[in-house]
């Protein structure tokens, strides 16, 4: 287990930096897969879309979608706009634009594909409640829900689920050597997601230095090397777990 003695969003937000910046080598794990033409073919087709919003009852919505396979979500081949790709892994998101199957249901679901020292960097989902369960290998998960809550942190092992609440601010990582993969659930089809650390870097630079002013000096340009600095999500971290799996950090 690892614990957290400082404020957790600012330790989360520097710690995405430090720690899990690109290395000069991508794991095999974070290859793109290729896309799957034979199913979901209607994937981010906003006529159809729309249509099916518009649809009064279920069976209309039925009725729009006259090919079976296109009920089908490949997780292994997807369409590439569901992907956020990183050096420590990638996701693979379902939702209302990606599978417009799921209009009127009020679920979507993503898959996390964590390579050895994958590290799903903080974030929240700001329209839902997520229920993830790992498949393969085992998770750190954290969150905090909002301010003077207490930090939960537990190592989820397979076959494990954990539950994070609407708009708490989490993490996963996968601490190994080996990979590991997560499913999680959500009750709203488009759940959306917002990376902390990438969106605070996005504020106006006296406002970052305001938030964290308190002990850290910003001069000239440095509040655009670190936006500079920020990995694309997914991460890779912790730097002991770097070390354990002999994988390189950039200096």
């Amino acid at each position: 287990m690892y614990t957290t003695t400082t404020p957790f969003l600012l330790t989360t937000l520097l710690t995405t930096l430090a720690l899990s910046m690109p290395t000069s080598s991508p794991q095999n794990f974070t290859a793109t897969p290729p896309t799957n033409m034979t199913v979901n073919t209607q994937h981010d087709n906003l006529t159809l879309i729309n249509s099916l919003l518009l649809a009064p009852k279920a069976v209309d919505r039925i009725s729009l979608i006259p090919n079976d396979k296109d009920f089908i979500f490949d997780f292994g081949a997807p369409p590439s706009s569901t992907l956020t790709s990183g050096r420590g892994g990638h996701t693979v998101r379902a939702d209302r634009q990606s599978f417009p199957p799921l209009i009127g249901t009020g679920v979507s679901m993503t898959l996390g594909f964590l390579g050895p020292c994958g590290f799903n960097t903080p974030h929240v989902h700001p329209r839902s409640s997520e229920f993830n369960v790992v498949v393969e290998g085992r998770l750190m998960a954290e969150f905090t829900l909002e301010n003077g809550a207490r930090t939960v942190t537990n190592e989820v092992d397979r076959l494990q689920g954990t539950v994070f609440p609407m708009g708490a601010l989490h993490t996963e990582f996968n601490p190994d050597c080996g990979n590991a993969v997560f499913v999680a659930g959500f009750a709203d089809e488009d759940p959306g997601v917002q990376q902390e650390a990438q969106t605070f870097f996005g504020f106006d630079d006296e406002a970052i230095e305001a938030a964290v002013g308190n002990g850290f000096t910003f001069e000239g340009g440095d509040v655009d090397k670190f936006r500079a600095a920020i990995p694309a999500n997914v991460a890779l971290g912790v730097e002991s777990c770097l070390t354990k799996c002999n994988i390189p950090k950039n200096k």
